[in-house]
């Protein structure tokens, strides 16, 4: 099981812990179960950026990045060495702790 902490580069966003999140979710599944809101216009299947977010501390208990994703976080608004799709984050079998800080979303348009 895996803790995860949601940090928010979005002005007046409390940062949220969420304990006991599955193996094999997606980091994208784990913020929509506890209604964090993160775009996904795509539904998840790494055709868009807008579930993009910054793994702060964790990344290797999610699976690799892949070409397909590397060429989506290219078109993600202020990429960084520590961009990920959240919805190709998926949590391996070791569980622990993942720290990630979610865009400002306000400037997202569609849904």
């Amino acid at each position: 099981m895996y803790n995860i902490t949601f940090k928010f580069e979005q002005q007046g966003l409390e940062e949220v812990t969420v304990k006991n999140a599955p193996e094999g979710d997606s980091i994208l599944e784990v913020a929509l179960k506890h209604n964090i809101r993160l775009h996904h216009n795509c539904g998840g299947v790494c055709a868009c950026s807008t579930c993009h977010i910054y793994i702060d501390s964790g990344e290797e208990l999610v699976e690799e990045i892949t070409d397909r994703e590397e060429d989506f976080i290219d078109r993600a608004r202020n990429p960084r060495l520590n961009s990920r799709l959240s919805c190709q984050c998926i949590l391996q079998e070791s569980g622990g702790q993942v720290l990630v800080t979610i865009p400002d979303q306000t400037l997202i348009h569609g849904e």
